[in-house]
Order: C-alpha cells, then structure tokens, then sequence
C-alpha cells in the first residue's frame, strides 16, 4: 500500500511538470553570479598596528581614523584595529607594515631603526613649547609632505601619512631636577639611542639602559635614579609610585609617525587616496584634544593617588638645557647625512616662522589701557 502511493505520487509530480506551461524556475543562481555578488557586499578590510593598547592616544585616533574611513566611504571601507600585543612587538608590527600583512601602522621611537631619519623627533629643544602649535607645524603641507621626509621612508617601503604628538616627554627622580648640575650623576634611564645617550650626557646626566618591563624594580632598587616618559606610560606602568618628582622642562614631545605600507598605497585609486589625505588632516586638531584630555586625566591620577611634587621649569632653566642641546644636532647630522640634515633645517625653518608670528600677533594686541588716575575735585571753600 505505501508503495503504490509513492509511485501514485512521484507520477502526479511528473505529470504536473510536464503538462505545465511555465518554464522550471532556478532553485540556485549560477556559483559565479553567487560569488560576485558576495564579495560586491562585503567591505574592504584595512588593518591598522597600534604600538598602545586600547585607551591610548593612538587607539584614539585609531579608532576615528576608522569611522571617518568607513563614513566617507559609505561603509565600502572598514578598518581593523590591532593593538600592541597583537602582531608581535614593536620590530613585528614595522616589518608587517613593510611587507604589507598590514596597510597601516605606527611608529615612534624604536623607527630609528628601520628609519633613521625619524630619530629628528628624539632631539630636544627642536620644537616650540606650545603642543598646539606643534601639531599645527609637524602636520603642514610644508613638512608633512616634505620631499626629504617622504623619500627617508618610502626607501623603506613605507609611506608617511600623518605625525602625531602624543604629549611632553616628562621627567621623573629622586630630586627636582632644575638645572644640568642637579643632573650631575643621576642614573636616568634611556633608551638605546645614541642621540638620547648624547643629549642626557650633555646634560650632566649618567645615560642608562634598562628594559622597560624593568623600570619599576630598577627605580625601587635604587639601579635607577630617574626615567623619561610621557604622562600616560608614568601613570601605566606606576612609575611614579618609586618616584619623588615629574619635572616638566618641554624639552621634547612623544611623536608617533602614522604610516602606511607604500606599494599598497600607490595601488590604491585616487578617490580613496583623497578620502585618507581629509581624514587625516580632520584628525589634527582631534588628536591634539585627545592627548590634552587623556594626559591631563593620567596627571590627575597620579597626583590624587601620590604625594609626589610637578615641577615646571622657567623660560630661564629651560633655555640653559636648550644650550646644552644644540651640540647634538650635529651628532643627528653625522647619523643621517645631507637628507636628514637639510629634513632637520625644514622642521626648524616651520619652527621659527610660528615664533616669529606668535610674537608679531603679540605685538599687534593692543596695550591694555591704564585706568585713568582719579583727580579729585578741589575742596570748596566754605566760605566762598
């Protein structure tokens, strides 16, 4: 019985298909047709290495950098964000970032290495002591696509999109350090570049290198009597609960180069060029206010948690440190000859111009008026 009423059935079935007049619909697009459409709906993906983790200055602009890309792009670009740890270390992230495994990175101090060029922003003294305007000169047209800069990094593979400060290099001890002699015989610690080495000695200061997941024990030994670091890695790694003093001299900011792959770069269509070269000129003054506010946030923590004492050196102290640098730029020269010598004269050139205009701005502001001296009547007579 069920048989038959299975034949019974597949029969109708048949019958009913040859006696329609409609042609069979597809149950299933051709594959081609299938794949096409898929990869039409999904987005390009860019990755993007941080050398911070999630919260820093650069997971920040990171972070809009990807969703101004995604908006002005309708959504046909998506960036993927990795943060340090990730990919490796800092060496992994700038190889992959060389070979292309990732479009976009960041580099700052350790670049040296691969870019020697970029050890410029290791110097002190060679900025203004005003962050803003710094932002504003790093980013210009006149510097950011400087044909010495561009052509220092594309020799790597790499391609200059943006520089970012990160906030002042900030120093701690044991001691206010306000002049070269209160430096004389500390063991502060650098990292392993020459230029630092050159400057701290200049200074009085006994250069020492030391891992930086050592610090803290080397500072609470007494192995170490002082430290370099912006406000954030202070407050990170508790740096300044071994710490008496955070001495702000503005001798030098932490500066990210913000850099992509440049093979990759130059295969991508001007359209999508255009939309990165907006993005990136948006993020300047955005980045500026970020650093501001996360490292006035980590200062504040510090100092609620702590009882160590800021010490903020004069235009006077300052500019006897200023002296005590300027041999070192010599030392760059030697290390990066004419490309990066004539790259450092560009950047001072951009310097002193903003000087120069702040202080014409200066001078254009009216003098505050005096009040004017109340004159007081004479006494009259009483008699008259």
């Amino acid at each position: 019985m069920n048989w038959r009423n299975g034949c019974i059935g597949a029969a109708a079935v048949l019958l009913a298909a040859c006696g329609s007049d409609e042609e069979p619909k597809a149950t299933n697009a051709a594959p081609e047709a299938e794949a096409e459409k898929t990869a039409a709906a999904e987005p390009e993906t860019w990755g993007f290495a941080l050398e911070e983790i999630e919260g820093s200055v650069q997971y920040e602009y990171g972070a809009k950098f990807a969703e101004l890309v995604k908006e002005k792009t309708d959504g046909e670009v998506e960036v993927k964000l990795y943060t340090y740890g990730q990919l490796g270390g800092l060496t992994d992230i700038y190889d992959q970032v060389q070979s292309g495994a990732v479009q976009f990175a960041f580099g700052s101090g350790f670049l040296g290495g691969t870019v020697p060029e970029s050890q410029l922003f290791s110097l002190n003294f060679v900025l203004t002591d005003d962050e803003k305007t710094n932002a504003e000169i790093l980013n210009s047209p006149e510097f950011r696509k400087n044909e010495d800069l561009v052509a220092s990094f594309r020799e790597r593979d790499l391609q200059p999109l943006a520089i970012v400060p990160e906030g002042w290099q900030v120093w701690s001890a044991n001691k206010a350090v306000r002049s070269p002699a209160d430096f004389d015989g500390l063991a502060l610690r650098t990292m392993d570049n020459r230029l630092l080495r050159e400057t701290y000695s200049a200074y009085g200061a006994d250069p020492t290198t030391m891992e930086y997941g050592e610090l803290f024990s080397g500072m609470q030994l007494g192995q170490l009597d002082g430290n370099i670091q912006p406000i954030f890695a202070h407050q990170e790694m508790d740096f300044y609960k071994v710490q008496d003093y955070l001495i702000f001299a503005n001798q030098a900011e932490f500066i990210a180069t913000f850099m992509a792959n440049s093979p990759w770069y130059d295969g991508l269509s001007q359209e999508r060029k255009d939309v990165i070269e907006e993005v990136v000129t948006e993020l300047v003054p955005y980045t500026h206010d970020v650093q501001t506010r996360l490292n006035t946030e980590r200062l504040d923590i510090i100092t609620e948690n702590s009882d160590i004492e800021l010490v903020y050196l004069t235009p006077e102290e300052r500019a006897v440190f200023r002296e005590r640098s300027l041999p070192v730029r010599e030392v760059f020269s030697e290390m990066v000859g004419e490309r990066g010598t004539r790259l450092m004269n560009a950047l001072l050139e951009q310097v002193e111009k903003a000087e120069a205009d702040k202080a014409g701005m200066a001078a254009e502001q009216p003098a505050a008026e005096e009040p004017e001296a109340e004159t007081e009547e004479p006494a009259m007579d009483e008699a008259a």
